[in-house]
């Protein structure tokens, strides 16, 4: 009662079905990477310009008063913060990816 055409069909179907969860899973992956890599470079851009800022006002300070030089500079990241954000653009990846993938 086995049909070549109905297991070819059946073969076929289920083969679709695992390439399309591999190639969703890896552009899931890609595109979460991307967030984070974006993430990261913006945070550590911050970074960067706020400890500028305050070499370039303590030297500031440290020509007007050469006596004087006390320069605090917070670095602290909030990184709950930091993980909301990159949680919230892997869910809306997500979403669009089954949106996209829905239309299909």
């Amino acid at each position: 009662m086995s049909n070549p055409l109905t297991e070819a069909f059946i073969f076929g179907k289920a083969f679709a079905e695992v390439v399309t969860e591999k190639v969703e899973h890896t552009l899931t992956n890609i595109l979460s990477d991307v967030g984070k890599f974006d993430a990261e470079t913006k945070q550590k851009l911050e970074e960067f310009a706020r400890e500028v800022k305050a070499k370039a006002e303590a030297q500031k300070q440290q020509s007007s008063n050469p006596t004087t030089i006390t320069v605090t500079v917070d670095t602290s990241v909030d990184l709950q913060e930091l993980l909301d954000e990159l949680r919230a653009e892997i869910a809306r990846l997500k979403a669009e990816l089954n949106n996209y993938r829905q239309k299909q």
